[in-house]
């Protein structure tokens, strides 16, 4: 029996890597065999993009979503496809929309689309929808260092972007993340147990 592929998108802030984690919890309490992962990933490739985005090396920002691309591909292959293989549910913070909605400020969003063509869909994605005012705000209580989208501006157009893309994956769910934190983890509760049962 395959397992589930569930991801959750947004801007830096939007409260994505605190959901992703209570998911989790949730399915672990209830007994479901669990995995929680991150795009970037903390391998090599993964730990290159990082220090490009915190500004300690250069390089070109179509070199850096070819990384985001080759990072993506090995995660899938080494951690992701093997875990839903095996039943499991995996939970991952970031995945395609986040190169497509970050990445389309630099680069076409058409090579884009076709760099990451030939990933699997996620059986669910939450794009967690949050004003950008309010992510600077969380952002800057929470970190001493600016990332390099990390800038009002360029966060009004990614959130655009990644409005545009709600029909991209079949079962995307854009979720109003400038409630509370409760609030927003029972509406994914609710829609994730919608899904897995029709499924």
């Amino acid at each position: 029996m395959l397992g589930k592929f569930i991801v959750f998108e947004g801007l830096d802030g939007s409260g994505i890597s605190t959901q992703s984690g209570l998911l989790y919890d949730y399915f672990s309490k209830k007994g479901k065999k669990t995995v929680l992962t991150k795009e970037q990933t903390n391998g090599l490739i993964g730990g290159l993009i990082k220090a490009g985005l915190r500004h300690e090396w250069k390089t070109t920002p179509l070199a850096l979503q070819l990384l985001f691309a080759a990072d993506r591909s090995h995660h899938l292959d080494k951690q992701i496809n093997p875990a839903i293989n095996n039943g499991k549910i995996v939970i991952c913070d970031r995945y395609i929309l986040s190169t497509l909605a970050f990445g389309s400020l630099d680069v076409d969003m058409q090579f884009l689309k076709e760099i990451n063509s030939k990933f699997p869909a996620p059986d669910i994605t939450f794009i967690l929808d949050v004003l950008p005012k309010i992510c600077l705000q969380r952002i800057t209580k929470s970190r001493f260092h600016a990332e390099l989208f990390e800038e009002e501006e360029k966060l009004n157009k990614i959130r655009k972007a990644y409005l545009s893309l709600k029909n991209y994956f079949p079962n995307t769910f854009v979720i109003d993340g400038n409630r509370s934190i409760e609030e927003v983890h029972k509406d994914i509760v609710k829609i994730v147990e919608e899904q897995i049962k029709e499924k």
